[in-house]
């Protein structure tokens, strides 16, 4: 850590303790900004940190859904996002009105949308879930019958571990569903013998190739029962900077070449200092939304 980078994270630390904040970050940004978080993991860990948490402030390093999700769990807690501008190409797949639109031509049917989504869309889904706990939540409903929102990816895996008649939204994540499933073979050729951990936002043809299918918390779990030294990792390639600190004798793998998300890689720790000294990048959402939309993020939360 040089000079600049330790005057930061003072400065970040000081503020913490003065706002009583609590420091958010998603697996995928930075490792500089990883390195100074209170909580790192998945949208469903994250999610649960946030409500949880006693904090007056939440500093959501991520995208803006998940800023959003936070301030819906958390409607009497500051949220700031210190880089306002790091969307979701796939939240923005799908609005408000197109989903309710989809609902009259394809209800009736229980709709289950993924977290990546706006608050809006979350306000008009029965129940949310997120790549962890997607197959879990689809199952146990009573309705047959589901319309999913927005990935079409996730939908056909869920699809592929159910029983239920899944209507699926037409949207996907750029990162993963650009994983080229013939790069992802010459990877493999490199490194026989290591495993494919797959998320499950990756096309059919790539899942059919990896030998465990999970989210980004469910990757941390896949060494502590494969015994194998070197792992190929089918997601976006800041995951495997925490894999790595946590297992320092395997190696980790990205399973291509250039599987960044740009908008993950906003966040800086100049960034942070920023809103956190003038509250700037927060979350504002009107109080019918978050009325709602607490209610799909709950019905989640409950069930899994």
């Amino acid at each position: 850590m040089n000079e600049k980078t330790e005057k930061l994270v003072k400065k970040i630390g000081i503020l913490k303790e003065k706002l009583n904040a609590v420091i958010l970050v998603h697996n995928y940004q930075n490792p500089e900004i990883q390195d100074i978080a209170d909580f790192t993991g998945d949208s469903l860990g994250l999610s649960k940190k946030a409500a949880s948490t006693r904090a007056d402030v939440i500093v959501f390093c991520g995208v803006d859904f998940m800023a959003e999700t936070a301030k819906i769990l958390s409607p009497s807690k500051t949220v700031l996002n210190p880089a306002p501008d790091a969307g979701c190409p796939m939240a923005d797949m799908i609005t408000a009105q197109e989903l309710m639109e989809f609902k009259k031509e394809y209800g009736p049917a229980t709709v289950v949308s993924y977290v990546n989504t706006t608050a809006e869309v979350k306000a008009e889904s029965d129940v949310c879930c997120t790549s962890s706990n997607a197959v879990k939540i689809v199952n146990s409903l009573e309705d047959d019958r589901v319309i999913f929102t927005p990935d079409r990816n996730l939908a056909l895996y869920v699809h592929s571990k159910s029983n239920k008649e899944i209507i699926a939204w037409d949207g996907f994540c750029p990162v993963h569903d650009s994983i080229d499933v013939e790069k992802v073979k010459e990877t493999m050729k490199k490194y026989p013998g290591a495993p494919l951990m797959a998320h499950p936002e990756c096309r059919p043809e790539v899942l059919k190739l990896a030998c465990y299918v999970v989210s980004t918390s469910g990757m941390f779990d896949v060494p502590l029962e494969d015994n194998s030294k070197e792992f190929v990792v089918g997601t976006e390639q800041g995951m495997i900077y925490p894999l790595s600190k946590k297992f320092p004798d395997r190696k980790f793998m990205p399973a291509a070449d250039g599987i960044i998300c740009p908008n993950m890689k906003k966040t800086t720790l100049e960034k942070i200092l920023l809103c956190m000294e003038n509250l700037t990048g927060q979350i504002e959402l009107p109080p019918d939304i978050i009325k709602k939309a607490s209610l799909s993020l709950e019905k989640m939360l409950d069930l899994s």
